[in-house]
């Protein structure tokens, strides 16, 4: 409760963390009270403790006092409290014990829902007023960072929808449940997910359904199941394609090309980078993003090792983009593949060089093109072999 002491200055109760105590030397106060400097060296100047001709304390900021009891502050008079006086709280022990009571605040919401459930009622109706109490419950959970039983009484909520039907309300549940698995356990929340992805397809939802795909992907990702990433990422590009969402889609192909590269699917990536740039050559908000597409196509053609097949691959890029040949990218591509044809090392890896002291590579190219060059390496010690 805040207590007013004058038409323009209110106290407010503050819990302090040991560290904040620390800090204001309050080392044995658990509660203290603060008053706003601006009102008081304005209407109450008090030397001892504030200094009126100083403009630092006459800036909206917080001082803290050193006395026992709102009451007892040289300013107090009595007052009635206002409804707009607010109790403010910083990080300490009052969040403890907040938590605690969160959390037995949910366990009885999640008790009433139980009984909602198994007891008498229309058959609907109960099952919705039961989603309203566990999504109560749920919310004092998350309050209290139980991730886990915020986790499950979501999927509790979810199987409420489903008894009444309602799959969209059901998918939403499954989304929030994901997202406290998140949390804790990647696995768990791509599960939720993928549960939700088939329930927004049942009903139509094809973004929400894309967007979802994409989340299961990048936890795949993330937790380096590459194969299930690519799965998933492939999926999502899919139902982008179906409700007209080209940019979107593109920029998940490019993840699964990006994916296949790393799983060594050297002909799957290439064909994917090269596809993107034919659709976004004519696109003028994309077209000059083609030149990176196409390099990234060439990179997945220099690990294969085959200087042919990367000539060939040279050519067709110049059809696909007429500008490429007098762009860095080109010149880049040319010279890996001459030295290759070579096998020179030594003079592919100066073409790195020189293209990165322009062009930082990222960690995707820096790891197939240092592929390729193991290749080139592996060729140069079996002739060497041979001779």
């Amino acid at each position: 409760m805040s207590i007013l002491v004058s038409p323009c200055v209110t106290l407010h109760p503050v819990f302090f963390s040991r560290r904040t105590r620390a800090s204001t030397g309050l080392l044995h106060v658990d509660l203290v009270w603060t008053v706003s400097a601006r009102h008081v060296a304005r209407t109450h100047p008090h030397p001892a403790r504030l200094d009126p001709t100083n403009s630092a304390q006459r800036r909206p900021r917080l001082r803290v006092l050193r006395f026992p009891s709102p009451l007892s502050s040289p300013f107090a008079f009595p007052s009635p409290p206002s409804n707009k006086q607010i109790l403010v709280g910083s990080p300490g022990t009052f969040p403890a014990a907040a938590m605690g009571d969160h959390e037995a605040r949910g366990d009885d919401m999640e008790k009433k829902a139980e009984k909602k459930i198994s007891g008498w009622g229309i058959f609907g109706s109960k099952y919705e007023d039961a989603a309203d109490l566990y999504d109560k419950a749920a919310n004092f959970f998350k309050l209290s960072k139980n991730w886990n039983r915020a986790a499950s009484v979501y999927i509790k909520i979810a199987n409420c929808h489903l008894k009444g039907d309602s799959k969209h309300e059901a998918a939403s549940a499954y989304v929030e449940a994901a997202n406290c698995y998140k949390k804790f356990s990647p696995q768990e929340a791509a599960q939720a997910l993928d549960q939700a992805v088939n329930l927004f397809m049942e009903i139509g939802r094809l973004s929400m359904a894309a967007r979802y795909c994409k989340d299961i992907g990048e936890i795949y990702q993330q937790e380096q199941d590459l194969e299930k990433a690519s799965d998933y990422l492939e999926r999502a590009a899919d139902l982008f394609d179906s409700e007209g969402q080209t940019s979107q889609s593109n920029t998940i192909k490019q993840k699964v090309a990006e994916i296949a590269a790393q799983l060594e699917q050297y002909p799957k990536a290439t064909e994917i980078f090269e596809a993107i740039a034919r659709q976004s050559i004519n696109n003028n908000l994309l077209k000059y993003s083609v030149r990176g597409i196409l390099l990234n196509a060439g990179i997945c053609q220099l690990c294969r090792a085959d200087p042919v097949a990367i000539q060939n691959s040279l050519e067709r890029y110049q059809e696909i983009d007429p500008t490429f040949s007098g762009t860095r990218e080109y010149k880049l591509l040319a010279d890996l593949a001459a030295s290759m044809d070579d096998g020179d090392v030594a003079k592919f890896t100066d073409a790195i060089k020189d293209f990165d002291g322009m062009t930082r590579l990222d960690p995707w190219k820096t790891t197939l093109l240092l592929r390729a060059k193991n290749e080139l390496k592996k060729q140069e010690d079996d002739d060497d072999d041979l001779t």
